[in-house]
């Protein structure tokens, strides 16, 4: 949210969609026959080659649920999926993520589960230490609202940028008091600042683009703190539409992939060992989620 709008390049998504689109009833509709070989849950992610979910999908299956883990090129293209029934689940994004996207499409998608906290990451390629970065360099990063807000707050706690009012989750980059900010900011779709690196000095990067970059995520000189009580907004989260928030077999598809040590465990590789499972319950999940969506529609 790895918590957390993140993206993925190099897959052929619009194929994918064309041929949900032409077979899908809606998630709620027919939410009581999910799980069959012949009508599997639909789970939308950003990045499906990842190992654990060829582990993930196993596990379900031998609790009698049938699983497609149905891949999205970037972070834009899940919801809107879930919305129109073309997935019945998906799991990529932070709640900070979800309020956006609900405030700004007038939908009600909520958490049925939590996975885990992904630190953010600044990286480089020029220098190996925030304080080798100089005054007036230039630092990237991304430019979907929830990261471009956590991005700036993790450059803020680095000493690189200095926020008007102490920055909050709502921060933009009209928001940095440049007389007191050591690095310029330039902002790029969250997929292109790993390709940045040459350009700039440092750049946030997100964790589905550590590992594709040639980077690992202990490579980063500077990220945030996944245990500051302030991070329950940027837990990931397994989302479903409102009317499916009590389907059992949701519920159990989400106990799976927490309670499966060998998931947890391919999550954690694939994060480098930055990703911090939780179970944190729904009930709070939902909680944070209506906050931050009464934040966010205040803000407009």
């Amino acid at each position: 949210m790895k918590l957390s709008k993140k993206l993925l390049a190099g897959l052929a998504i619009i194929p994918a969609i064309a041929l949900l689109a032409g077979c899908a009833s809606g998630a709620g509709s027919d939410a009581a026959e999910k799980g069959t070989e012949s009508n599997p849950v639909k789970i939308g992610v950003v990045g499906a080659s990842d190992p654990y979910w060829e582990t993930y999908k196993e596990a379900a299956e031998k609790e009698g649920i049938f699983v497609d883990i149905v891949d999205f090129g970037e972070y834009t293209q899940p919801n809107p999926a879930l919305t129109e029934g073309e997935i019945d689940l998906n799991q990529f994004q932070h709640i900070v993520y979800l309020a956006q996207y609900n405030e700004s499409a007038g939908e009600d998608l909520t958490p049925v589960g939590s996975t885990a906290i992904y630190p953010l990451g600044l990286y480089s390629t020029k220098v190996k230490s925030v304080d080798d970065i100089k005054k007036g360099d230039t630092v990237a990063i991304p430019n979907d609202e929830s990261n471009l807000a956590r991005s700036l707050l993790v450059l803020q706690s680095a000493g690189l940028v200095e926020l008007k009012d102490g920055g909050s989750i709502f921060s933009t980059v009209d928001d940095i008091d440049a007389s007191k900010s050591k690095v310029q900011v330039t902002t790029l779709e969250a997929s292109l600042t790993p390709t940045s690196l040459p350009d700039v000095a440092a750049a946030i990067i997100n964790n589905d683009f550590v590992e594709p970059a040639g980077l690992k995520a202990s490579d980063a000189i500077a990220q945030d703190d996944p245990s500051d009580p302030n991070a329950l907004p940027y837990v990931n989260i397994f989302a479903a539409k409102a009317e499916d928030a009590d389907n059992e077999t949701y519920k159990k598809l989400v106990s799976i992939y927490q309670d499966t040590q060998s998931v947890i465990d391919g999550v954690v590789e694939k994060s480098g060992g930055t990703a911090v499972p939780v179970k944190t319950p729904v009930a709070d999940l939902v909680k944070s989620l209506a906050k931050v969506q009464k934040d966010v529609a205040a803000q407009g």
